[in-house]
């Protein structure tokens, strides 16, 4: 068993995301894991991330807030609010973005592949 206390934590920056504060809970450095890891961010009223896509199949999980994601396959785009407990996937190749465009903090955990499978 590996263990990560909230408190240690190690925080990591993200590619365009912006008003952010990521922070790694499993996987990568804050411990082993061979196939997955799991992060949380607290995402600030008006942070986001850009719209961009991944080979990497990503499961987003709110716990407090409610966070707008934005997601686009094959030119088709789609938008949905998500509350307290609501979860989405994100396929490899969709595009997907995240905005907080509430006047509250948005915190969404996050698990996600080590690498692309192939």
């Amino acid at each position: 068993m590996h263990l990560t206390r909230f408190e240690q934590a190690p925080a990591y920056e993200a590619p365009n995301h912006y008003d952010m504060r990521c922070l790694r809970l499993q996987g990568k450095e804050a411990g082993p894991s061979t196939q997955m890891w799991m992060g949380m961010s607290q995402i600030l009223p008006g942070g986001h991330t850009t719209l961009d896509g991944s080979q990497i199949e990503k499961l987003y999980l709110v716990l407090e807030g409610r966070l707008t994601v934005v997601s686009e396959l094959d030119g088709h785009q789609e938008e949905h609010e998500l509350g307290p407990y609501d979860s989405c996937r994100f396929a490899p190749g969709e595009k997907r973005q995240l905005l907080n465009r509430s006047q509250r903090p948005v915190l969404v955990a996050l698990v996600m592949a080590n690498a692309a499978p192939g």
